[in-house]
């Protein structure tokens, strides 16, 4: 398994679709099982052996600061955005300097799931092969994912290769918000503000752009109402374990 050692996790956003309880926190700090959602991703990168993460903030940023003062793993570093709302793009070519110059993963501050019979981080990176790789996304399956009523975002060939879902057409897959990069993805950017799915579709036209299907069940929790349906889903879970 390729080894992953540094994350960007994504906790920048405005958090529109998710009020009104973004409108005193930010949408990383709403819970979701008694447990922050950036807590719920935190966990999971350390539990991957995941060493280090860079944090973007900007919307209640002092907010997002203080909560990540409680935690001891994985090691922490800000990239501070309250100048300006560079998107998720954006949000990683700032962070770059910091990132370093080896892949690293990318995971949306919101994306959460249950886990199968196993770590789906270590799913990914076990996937993972940088010779015929510039991206890496985690994918879920549309039919079977809680709150999500979109068309997917991708199919996916036999080899695992990705093509983006274009005009009303609707696919098998969906982004699970979270990635595996190559930085190189990113040279001779000169948008400050920009969707990481550019990057996609730059690793996409070199045939470089693979996915990796969850084991479990994602939850998009992209309004009040999805983050009831995932934590009843949460619920039922633990009282089929009790």
């Amino acid at each position: 398994m390729a080894q992953i050692e540094t994350a960007m996790v994504l906790a920048a956003g405005l958090g529109t679709r998710m009020r009104p309880l973004t409108d005193r926190i930010p949408k990383p700090l709403v819970t979701l099982g008694g447990r922050t959602l950036l807590d719920h991703v935190l966990d999971r990168l350390a539990a991957a052996g995941i060493g280090r993460a860079v944090v973007n903030v900007h919307h209640f940023a002092d907010q997002i600061e203080a909560h990540l003062k409680t935690r001891a793993e994985p090691a922490i570093t800000i990239s501070d955005e309250r100048g300006a709302i560079l998107e998720t793009g954006g949000g990683v070519l700032k962070a770059l300097p910091v990132l370093g110059g080896s892949p690293f993963m990318v995971h949306n501050s919101d994306s959460v799931w249950t886990e199968g019979s196993r770590s789906n981080l270590r799913l990914l990176m076990e996937a993972w092969a940088p010779r015929r790789m510039d991206g890496l996304l985690l994918l879920a399956r549309r039919d079977s994912s809680i709150g999500y009523d979109g068309r997917g975002d991708y199919h996916m060939d036999a080899s695992g290769r990705l093509m983006r879902r274009s005009g009303s057409e609707e696919t098998p897959y969906v982004f699970a918000g979270v990635s595996i990069l190559k930085p190189q993805l990113f040279e001779g950017v000169t948008e400050r503000a920009f969707s990481l799915v550019r990057t996609f579709d730059r690793a996409g036209a070199q045939n470089a752009l693979h996915g990796v299907v969850l084991e479990g069940t994602w939850m998009h929790v992209g309004t009040p109402e999805a983050l009831t349906e995932a934590e009843s889903h949460l619920n039922e879970g633990q009282r089929r374990r009790a």
